[in-house]
This record gives C-alpha cells, structure tokens and sequence, in this order.
C-alpha cells in the first residue's frame, strides 16, 4: 500500500496522513471474535514478500556483504546488495506502518464492550503490543541514525487515526523505550491458556525472546541477560539436536520455534518467496542471492551446518533453510538457539564468561562443532555467523559491534570496504514520506 493511497492532490491539506494512519479497518469490532480477525490480519500482512515472507529476510544478509551476494539473475538485490538504494524504494516502511496500524486498531479497542471472553481478549492484545513492538524495532534498525552518527530513530506510532497524523521522528533512545515498554505490557498482558501451541501465534515467551533481541542489538545487557534467562527458564524450548538440525528447516513448530510465520500452499509467496530467490531449484527459479565460496569453510566438516549449503552447478547456495521451493515451509522469526546466543553474550558482557562459555558450547555441542576454549565476543559472533546464517542476522550484528563492511571477495556486490559510520548504513526514509509528511527528516546523504 502506497503512503498517499492513490492520492494525486498537490496542496498539503489534500495530503493523505502518512505512516500508514490512513487504513480503513476499524470500526465493527463488537466480539472478540471480530478483535481475532484484525489480528489474523495483521500476521498476514507481517508474510507479505516485502516484509518477512522475503525482503527483511534477504536485506540482511546481502548488506552483511560477506555471507551472500546477488548475481542479478533476475536484476533484484543488486541495489541492495552495493549499498546503492535511494529514496525511491519504500522497503519495509509500508509494511511495518500497515502492521502497526492493525496492532493499534486491537490496542485500542475497549475490551470491555465485547462480547465473549475477556481473557483471550486481552491475550490478543498482548499479542498486538508485541507486534507493533517487534515492526517499531525493524523500522529502527533500517532508518534509524545509530550507525551514521545521528539521533534520530522513527515515528513511534501508537494510535490509530490519533491526534497527530503526521508525525515527526522520535529519538533512537525514546524509540527504545517505547519497545521495552510495549514488550512488558504484551508479557503481561498474556495468558498461556490461550496458546494453541503452533507457535504461529506470539506467546509470553516470544515478547521475552524479542526483547533479549533488541537488549543486545542495544547493549542493554543486564536486560537481555534477564529476558532470555526467563525463555531458557520457561522450559518450553529446547535446541535442536545434531540429527534433527536439516529436518527442523522441514514442517511446522518445531522444538526450538518460538515465533514462526505460517506458510501454506493458499498463502505463500511462490515466486516472490525466500525459495525462489535463494536457489534454482529442480524446476528452476531466480536464484539471485547466492552464497561466497569461502563461506563453506567457516564450518568443520563434522558440522551439520555445513549440509544446510550445496552447489547449483559451481554456485554456492543456501539449500536448506526454507527449502520448499513453492514458499509452503513457515518462516521462523526467533529460534531458541538465537536465545542461548543472545544469553551467552549477554553474560560475558555483564562479566560472566564461564556461564558465556557454557552457553555458547550448548550450540557447538548440538551441531558437531569443535568446542570453544573460551568465551570472547569475537567467537560469538562466529557462531551467531555460523547458526544464523541466511536469517537476515548478518548485517545487524556486523552495526550493533561498530564494524567496517570489508571488501574480501570479487564476488561481493560492493566495491570497496564501506567503513562505520558511512551514511549508506541507514536506509533513507522513503521519498513518498518525505513528499507526504512535512514533519519527517530525511536521513543523511539522500538530499532533503
């Protein structure tokens, strides 16, 4: 959905409200039943191909630069993959502003006035604050400034239709608090009763999860080390042994998916799917992103990891991980292996690096990996590279530690080592925003 939803006024009070206000769905909420459906809406538009059905999915990882890149097969992820995007694109702007605004619509219905059970209607609430929490935060990690030397984050959007229909960008750490603050009230606001158990509906455990994930995206350790301590307490996950690692990536809510988007053959991106673009596949598809050749030796050869990869021909590939090439396997947004990860990282920044170790080899020791003797940031993030990869992880972990984007491969989309810092690491806020919303700031090195 365009931002001025086909509007071609050119007086700004003609201008329809931005980030995505403009929505036409509330109204006839008088069940929960009808509160459910907004809700299953809301998953639907997170399944989008421009949202976690692909792009956010892709993005990170062609930015990382050095896990894949893209030959341009069918010319998609090139821009992407050089750093070269520009105001043009809308990414993910569009997408995320359309799940805030269902998560809104549920937030701001008063339960009270329904009928039915007012307990699953608040634990669909919850499930909302998390949601917008969770699209807060991926707006955050593409636009905001953290990584260019600026402040500024993104509208924090908390209303549906509220007063302020066009909002100006809040501070990164403002941001921050608004996520912490909605993943809290999401917590609290579930009942486990509820869960069915598919792990395609968010839980209790899923906000703990998420804000683990942004804790240490943030540096807030002593949070992320309490967040993830609480999922690894709950017992209900568990890491996926050395035998069932490849297999895990086939069916449905398996024992380490703690929040997983559904995909079936009614509901699933096809073409424009994570498949298509990741390999070619026995019917052939576009395959743009392949993987380095050198990433092959990152793993033992007694590392199950290593089968997740395999050649199309002389092309390295990621043939494992969402390996139905028709877009039919669901979409796991956190895993519990991410979790012990985040954990383990967590401790050594809070002082802790034999608990660190601890963790970090429950990972090793499930995958046929060689144990590490010690614990250091720079071996976690091996092994964020090694178990995460082709998750859309690289290219955050490689900004939330301050380092360069490192020219080594000619197959490598860009051209030169981009350094920290470099403006080309936020992307710009969409031209259509900026033409919409008078209060809006662009990023720098995209003009005004």
């Amino acid at each position: 959905m365009t931002l001025l939803a086909g509007s071609s006024a050119c007086t700004t009070e003609d201008l329809e409200p931005s980030t995505e206000q403009n929505k036409p769905i509330e109204g006839g909420i008088i069940s929960v039943s009808n509160l459910y459906g907004v809700l299953k809406g809301a998953y639907s538009m997170m399944t989008s191909s421009g949202y976690y059905g692909r792009d956010i999915i892709i993005n990170g990882e062609v930015r990382g630069t050095d896990n894949c890149f893209s030959n341009g097969n069918s010319g998609r992820f090139t821009t992407e993959a050089s750093l070269s995007y520009n105001p043009n694109s809308t990414y993910i702007w569009d997408n995320c502003y359309d799940v805030i605004a269902s998560a809104n619509v549920i937030i701001g219905t008063d339960a009270t006035t329904l009928t039915g059970d007012m307990g699953e209607a608040e634990h669909y609430q919850g499930q909302a604050y998390v949601m917008r929490a969770l699209a807060h935060y991926d707006l955050l990690r593409t636009y905001g400034q953290q990584h260019v030397g600026g402040t500024l984050g993104v509208p924090y959007v908390t209303e549906f239709k509220g007063e302020d229909l066009f909002p100006a960008r809040e501070s990164v750490s403002d941001n921050v608090t608004s996520i912490m603050a909605d993943l809290d009230m999401g917590f609290s606001l579930m009942d486990d009763s509820y869960d069915d158990g598919s792990k395609q509906f968010i839980s209790k455990f899923t906000a703990m999860a998420i804000k683990s994930r942004v804790a240490i995206y943030f540096g807030q350790w002593s949070v992320a080390a309490t967040a993830a301590k609480a999922v690894i307490d709950s017992g209900d996950f568990s890491i996926v042994a050395a035998s069932n690692f490849v297999s895990s990536w086939v069916g449905e809510s398996a024992q380490n998916s703690i929040f997983e988007l559904a995909f079936s053959a009614t509901d699933n991106q096809g073409i424009n799917g994570l498949a298509y673009i990741y390999r070619l596949g026995p019917n052939g598809s576009y395959g743009d992103v392949q993987v380095l050749d050198e990433v092959i030796d990152l793993y033992e050869d007694t590392d199950v990891r290593k089968d997740i990869l395999g050649y199309e021909d002389d092309m390295l590939r990621n043939i494992g991980k969402y390996p139905n090439n028709q877009g039919y396997d669901n979409v796991p947004i956190i895993r519990y292996e991410e979790v012990v990860l985040n954990y383990a990282e967590a401790l050594l920044e809070t002082g802790d690096a034999s608990g660190a170790l601890t963790q970090l080899n429950l990972i090793t020791s499930n995958r046929g990996a060689t144990a590490y003797t010690v614990a250091n940031k720079d071996n976690i993030l091996n092994e964020r590279r090694k178990e995460l990869m082709f998750e859309g992880f690289r290219f955050d972990d490689l900004m939330r530690t301050g380092q360069d984007l490192v020219k080594t491969s000619l197959q490598q989309n860009i051209l030169q080592t981009i350094p920290y810092g470099d403006s080309r690491l936020a992307y710009p806020i969409p031209r259509t925003e900026m033409d919409v919303n008078s209060n809006m700031e662009q990023n720098p090195g995209y003009g005004n």
